[in-house]
């Protein structure tokens, strides 16, 4: 690496032709890489889910969930499973270890479910196995409105037209519609002439799944030529399918419109979609994975237009748009990395007041970050907001290397040399030092970009990229910048470098910390006055030591970044300012959807008045609703302000639980609020006791509001039991009464509901009771059930009916019951704060035997955040000493470089301090590059003093003289790289929620461990020196023999 410099002065096309190529890839990649919001990040989350309709928590429970889990432990990588059995659908969530393939963990669930298959219940729909993905959420919302059509018509033209336009587009993944109505053949039974003529609902639907239907009939072949047979039953509408005879057996029939009312119509509103007071058809837009957020939404804008010329009647209105802060974001982020690199260049004018130097030095920006899109390319990364960021923070680091480069160019010009032959000389003094730079900043980064764990999903395109990029710029600083300095500088002559009176300032101060003399006079005197010198008088000599004091100096630090660190409030993601929010609604169990709609209505009424509000889209069900939340661009408050302050107006609302859930990106888990305190344990009793009284304690902070069980509540049931002698004696089965009063009810599960062809698509028949008979518990205790015979007999006959009440749902974490409290945090409190304040209450410090807390979402990572960042750290140091013993050849001198790295987190942690910003995921990346900078910092100046000393320098001036000579271009990069990051820190322009706590604690790290840098580093040098020099030769004698054992005396030039 030494050599390439020279050679590339020499040859400098091939060079040239090179950086030619390698930025034109660079452009055209960047031309074509995806935009995203957030890198696609792959949670290995397998997802079971099995519907019966109409079973309630308890049976699915028992014979489903149950089922699954046990099913599912032998699934090889499975980290934790959590499952929730609901009203007629048990969903079990089956988390691997991060790193599994998750298509052959879902291949592998799929077996283990099909295995069991035969013990699941009759009356189940098929079970859905699938893998979760983060791309999974809406970029875009869309009302649709017609002036000409139903919102029948208008909810099967979303979903047969703007749907299949929509999926055609690139990059779409789903284009699902909510709110709207369905088609359906409607047969609304007459419970008194059911019961006159003893017909069954389920005696009903069974005829119509068997009459009505178009079947194949196999082939015939008549005069010569063959014919394919068809039989075609369906009726041609829904009056003809209201004439045909339902058979009852023993010979007798009945017209199916003497028991039912048949009519072609639309399906009972469940849910609902409002927006501006008005129910609309919506539907959101989904990407598919590795897709760009802006490309897809740019399609499908085009195609909705496309639709609105075709049908002049229909209008699309855009309710919710997460692409636009996308958008925000990636242009934002450009901006700082170009803000920060036109300052970095600025300082470099400011310190070698040269044009020409400056141009040179700037011209490494964009040799080094445009290859790299080239590169990223390669990899599979997109443009999303990791990537910027790790291109946005080594703007200032893309440029150290050349300023270090041309610093020492015009500090050989200034001695008299030409341009060219400075190039050549100054190129090949530093070449080590810029080589080892490099590689201890990979070293620190690649283990980074390789760590496990759901953080390392996150850190691998910043990881990654950031080696990509410092590698490019050691090429760029190997060689363009020498080959440029030698044909653009010109020499000016001899003249003063790096002079001044800061810099005699410095060596003044520098000077102080390498005396000495102190202890050379205690000692001294002690000889003098005849007493012997013993371990006690060297130890006292050395508190005089002023070297000493530097280094205890530096161990305070050490200690007093500790306890910045355990002090300071800690979280996984910084609260972002989002443009939306999203509001969840949740009522008591068994509200309408017509109380769910009222409630919904208050809460957009009182976030309507809301001066940051822009538009509130509603999708109201039955006891539960969202509301999709847009904020105003203009808006005085933060989204983190309004939401907490916002939610306090929700706390007056009765008999409904509203609060607003997190829409950062992260790991699964948890409640969706601010905080979130699992409690699991096998007894679900004493759970739920234990979980009252932490809410009743938890009410007592400060820091925290509206804490509460976020489990559901106990919802009212009717419970019907058989009288088994009766029902034995008639024939009556409980699979009979289930499938009876189900149909007659909810209607038939889909797969197994009779069907009505027409136009080209196949319209479900529902055979049910009107809605208004089943208020009446004389209406259902009066149905008809089938015996044995053939004949039926009334359900109240063979069956006890009653009212109780059971679980809404039942979860589980790990085949252990579990319960959720969540709260919101009160305005201004950290994340860190307040789950500090919760573990320290007393119940939670001391839980009843049985029960257990475990942090899950956002909690349990942060915990893994840390040990994984410890680890990658670790490996990241040693790393960097191995490649400084290979390079330097020797021990001493690198242990002083890794003693530097514990210089490095203090500043920023107290800039944190200073600005109330919590530590978060940033942070930690912000805290991995100053542990590069503070290396290369202390690297330029040992590697100068190592030479020094090598030709023949006294050790004490050759520290002085690589402090003189080192000095400018530290201090040039500190403020390069520290102006650089202003733009990121301070976030004029998006979001800079995520980007500025980074930028705070690189700038507050950078100039605090730089001045550190600059005086201990040199003051460790010199101790570790003097114990090379002397234990050296003594652990050579006692360690080795032979006489080939020789090694390198402790001035030798190191490797190159």
């Amino acid at each position: 690496m030494r050599n390439i410099s020279a050679w590339s002065i020499r040859n400098p096309i091939v060079p040239i032709v090179i950086f030619v190529a390698l930025t034109l890839a660079g452009v055209m990649s960047f031309a074509r890489m995806e935009v995203q919001n957030d890198p696609d990040i792959e949670f290995p989350v397998v997802i079971v889910s099995i519907s019966q309709p109409g079973a309630s928590p308890t049976e699915i429970y028992t014979q489903i969930t149950e089922k699954v889990e046990n099913a599912i432990t032998s699934v090889e990588g499975v980290d934790v499973v959590t499952s929730t059995a609901s009203d007629g659908n048990s969903n079990s969530r089956i988390q691997f270890d991060i790193g599994s393939d998750i298509d052959v963990a879902v291949n592998e669930v799929k077996a283990a479910v099909d295995q069991i298959r035969g013990d699941l219940p009759e009356g189940i729909l098929e079970p859905r196995v699938f893998k979760v993905s983060t791309s999974s959420g809406d970029i875009a919302n869309f009302a649709v409105t017609s002036n000409d059509m139903t919102m029948e018509q208008l909810s099967w033209f979303v979903d047969d037209t703007v749907t299949k336009r929509l999926l055609a587009v690139p990059g779409v993944a789903s284009a699902s519609r909510r709110g709207g109505v369905d088609r359906e053949i409607r047969v609304i039974l007459d419970p008194a002439r059911m019961q006159s003529l003893g017909v069954t609902a389920a005696q009903i639907n069974n005829v119509l799944r068997q009459t009505n239907i178009d079947a194949g009939g196999g082939q015939a072949e008549i005069a010569g030529s063959r014919q394919s047979v068809r039989v075609l039953g369906n009726a041609d509408s829904a009056y003809d399918l209201g004439q045909r005879q339902i058979a009852l057996g023993g010979g007798r029939s009945v017209k199916l419109s003497d028991v039912a009312d048949v009519s072609d119509g639309a399906s009972e509103i469940r849910n609902i979609s409002k927006v501006d007071g008005r129910p609309v058809v919506t539907f959101g837009l989904q990407r598919a994975r590795g897709e760009s957020d802006v490309s897809v939404y740019d399609g499908a804008i085009a195609v909705m237009k496309e639709i609105e010329r075709e049908n002049p009647g229909v209008k699309f209105t855009e309710l919710f748009n997460s692409v636009k802060y996308t958008k925000s974001q990636y242009e934002s982020s450009l901006e700082a990395m170009i803000e920060g690199a036109i300052l970095a260049v600025v300082v470099v004018f400011f310190f070698l007041r040269d044009w020409r130097a400056t141009f040179i030095s700037a011209l490494a920006i964009p040799l080094s970050a445009i290859p790299t899109f080239w590169i990223m390319d390669l990899l599979g990364f997109t443009l999303n907001s990791m990537s910027l960021l790790a291109l946005g923070l080594v703007a200032g680091v893309l440029v150290d290397d050349a300023i270090v480069e041309i610093e020492n160019i015009v500090r050989h010009m200034r001695m008299g040399k030409t341009a060219y032959q400075a190039s050549i000389d100054a190129a090949d003094e530093i070449g080590l030092a810029v080589v080892a730079t490099t590689f201890s900043i990979v070293a620190v980064f690649l283990p980074v970009g390789m760590m496990p764990g759901v953080a390392g999903q996150f850190f691998k395109n910043f990881g990654l990229t950031v080696v990509a990029a410092v590698l490019m710029s050691l090429a760029v600083a190997r060689m363009i910048t020498p080959m440029v300095a030698a044909y653009f500088l010109k020499a000016h002559g001899e003249a003063e470098h790096a002079g001044g009176p800061w810099m005699d300032r410095y060596i003044r101060v520098l000077r102080w910390a390498l005396d000495t003399s102190g202890r050379d006079r205690y000692i001294a005197a002690a000889r003098a006055r005849g007493r012997p010198v013993g371990f006690m008088t060297r130890v006292a000599g050395r508190l005089r030591d002023h070297r000493s004091w530097v280094m205890g100096m530096g161990l305070f630090s050490f200690l007093l970044t500790i306890v910045m660190f355990v002090v300071t409030p800690k979280q996984f993601f910084p609260p972002m300012n989002l443009d939306f929010s999203l509001v969840d609604i949740e009522m008591v169990p068994g509200t309408t959807l017509e109380d769910t709609e009222k409630v919904a209505d208050r809460v957009t009424r009182i976030l309507e008045d809301q001066p940051e509000v822009e538009r509130a889209i509603v999708n109201a069900g039955e006891g539960s609703g969202s509301i999709y939340v847009m904020l105003k661009e203009d808006r005085d408050r933060k989204a983190a302000d309004f939401e907490s302050e916002t939610a306090l107006l929700f706390q007056d609302i009765p008999d409904a639980r509203v609060s607003f859930q997190q829409l950062q990106q992260g790991p699964p888990g948890g409640t969706g609020r601010d905080i979130s305190v699992m409690l699991s344990g096998s007894n679900p009793e004493l759970l739920q006791r234990t979980a009252g009284r932490v809410v009743e304690e938890m009410k007592t902070l400060e820091e925290i509001r509206s804490p509460r069980i976020e489990a559901e509540m106990q919802r009212p049931e009717l419970i019907i039991t058989p009288r088994a002698d009766l029902a034995a004696t008639l024939g009556v089965t409980t699979a009979a009464l289930s499938q009876t009063i189900r149909i007659a009810t909810i209607g038939e599960i889909d797969q197994n509901a009779a069907k009505f062809s027409t136009g080209g698509r196949q319209v479900p028949i529902r055979v049910m009771l009107a809605e208004s008979s089943r208020d009446r518990l004389e209406t259902i205790a009066n149905l008809p059930v089938p015996t044995a015979n053939g004949s039926s007999v009334p359900l109240g006959r063979v069956a006890d009916l009653r009212f109780s009440e059971g679980p809404t749902s039942i979860e589980s974490y790990d085949r252990q019951r579990r319960v959720f409290i969540g709260a919101d945090l009160a305005p201004g409190v950290e994340k860190g704060v307040a789950d500090a304040a919760i573990k320290a209450l007393p119940l939670m410090r001391n839980l009843p035997n049985g029960v257990t807390n475990r942090a899950e979402g956002q909690d349990k990572f942060l915990v893994e955040l840390m040990n994984d960042f410890t680890v990658a750290v670790v490996t990241g140091i040693l790393s960097v000493f191995a490649v400084l013993v290979l390079l330097y050849r020797r021990l001493m001198s690198p242990l002083v470089n890794m003693g530097s790295l514990l210089l490095a987190p203090l500043g920023g942690i107290v800039a944190l301090f200073l600005f109330g910003q919590p530590i978060s995921l940033p942070v930690f990346i912000g805290i991995l590059m100053l542990f590069g900078i503070v290396a290369k910092n202390s690297i330029l100046l040992v590697d100068f003093a190592i030479e020094e000393i090598a030709s023949g320098v006294p050790r004490k001036e050759a520290i002085i003289d690589a402090g003189r000579k080192r000095a400018q271009p530290i201090i040039m990069t500190t403020v390069a790289m520290s102006i650089g990051m202003v733009p990121t820190a301070i976030s004029l322009s998006g979001d800079g929620a995520f980007r500025a706590p980074m930028g705070t604690v690189v700038i507050g790290g950078i100039l605090l461990s730089t001045l550190l840098t600059l005086v201990i580093v040199p003051a460790g040098f010199s101790i570790a020196s003097g114990l090379e020099r002397r234990l050296g030769p003594t652990l050579r004698r006692r360690m080795t023999s032979g006489p080939d054992a020789v090694l390198p005396p402790a001035g030798a030039q190191p490797a190159e």
